[in-house]
């Protein structure tokens, strides 16, 4: 017996034919991705699949296809992504009958956008659920766009008026009077990414007429001082770069029926050497604090190319060798 279970064979047969072309991929690249995540092996005939591999990663494959099965009964799509995250959440399941459930999706104007992970999940529902939500880890986990998403689901609901999207201009300080153009052309290189999320969420005519009519706002941190934010969904993005002073301010501006999204990445600090970090210093100091719920992300949560959770973790190794290395160093000296 492997340390996976006994060998198992296990018959999954689907009522629905026109869309088993989509489920099992062009030349069933899906079913063959799955074989190959999974170690199991997948032989189809009609509208019937035959999965046979050790038991545990059996009952992984057949609870995965079933999710993606009842996917496009829903009218979404499956892709390469969608069959990742659904094996991702097969494992981290193991015995759920259903892998997604509707708080794992977010609706916009645009797109239907389901968890890739487990901690994705968790993060969906705490953004739903809690006043002020942490989400830390590395780029590429979907913390910032699935903030925005949020945002717009509550904006489209009704739920709130407004939307505010900040991020500390590192750069910007005195040096920005150096820069071409007016105040909005100067910062809006640092907003990029937020705007670009928008877009993914929202037909452009109506990012467009809702940013001049201030129902989305999108600016550096500084702006926020002195304000208070009701009836918003307000987010901060690189949170990682700003200082006590600055996270206080912001975390400050909280005012009724709103929501906080923080998001940021510990790992990547470009405050200048020495500085105090602002979002350590706020998990530190509302830890406990009721209200406040934080998400860690790590690079099994990474969801673009494969190559980057790669990357992470390979920097992460790095680091902790780093970090071995110093103590060691201190030890001796002592």
């Amino acid at each position: 017996m492997s340390a996976d279970g006994a060998e198992a064979r296990v018959q999954m047969q689907f009522d629905d034919n026109t869309l088993l072309a989509q489920l099992f991929g062009e030349r069933d690249e899906n079913l063959d991705r799955i074989e190959r995540k999974l170690g199991v092996s997948l032989v189809s005939r009609g509208n019937r699949l035959a999965i046979s591999g050790p038991s545990t990663r059996t009952d992984m494959a057949r609870a995965a296809l079933t999710a993606l099965y009842e996917r496009l009964q829903r009218g979404l799509e499956v892709d390469g992504a969608a069959v990742d995250a659904a094996l991702r959440l097969a494992q981290s399941r193991p015995g759920h009958r259903e892998l997604w459930s509707e708080g794992d999706e977010i609706r916009t104007k645009k797109r239907r956008i389901s968890a890739r992970s487990p901690n994705q999940a968790a993060y969906m529902r705490a953004l739903r659920e809690h006043e002020l939500v942490f989400g830390l880890g590395p780029a590429g986990t979907g913390k910032t766009y699935i903030a925005v998403a949020t945002a717009v689901d509550m904006m489209m609901a009704g739920s709130i008026e407004r939307i505010v999207l900040s991020r500390p201009a590192v750069e910007a300080g005195e040096r920005l009077g150096f820069l071409p153009g007016d105040l909005r052309e100067k910062v809006d290189p640092y907003l990029r990414p937020l705007y670009d999320a928008l877009y993914d969420m929202l037909p452009g005519d109506q990012v467009m007429k809702r940013l001049t009519s201030g129902e989305i706002e999108i600016a550096p941190l500084a702006f926020m001082r002195g304000r208070t934010l009701a009836n918003a969904f307000v987010i901060l993005d690189e949170a990682q770069n700003t200082t006590p002073v600055q996270m206080k301010m912001f975390l400050t501006r909280l005012g009724e029926n709103a929501r906080m999204a923080v998001t940021g990445d510990l790992s990547q600090i470009d405050l200048p050497h020495g500085a105090k970090c602002g979002l350590r210093d706020a998990l530190e100091t509302l830890d406990g604090v009721e209200g406040v719920s934080v998400v860690e992300f790590t690079e099994a949560d990474v969801v673009r190319h494969p190559l980057v959770s790669r990357i992470v973790r390979a920097y992460d190794q790095r680091d902790r060798k780093g970090d071995g290395r110093a103590r060691k160093s201190d030890e001796r000296r002592s």
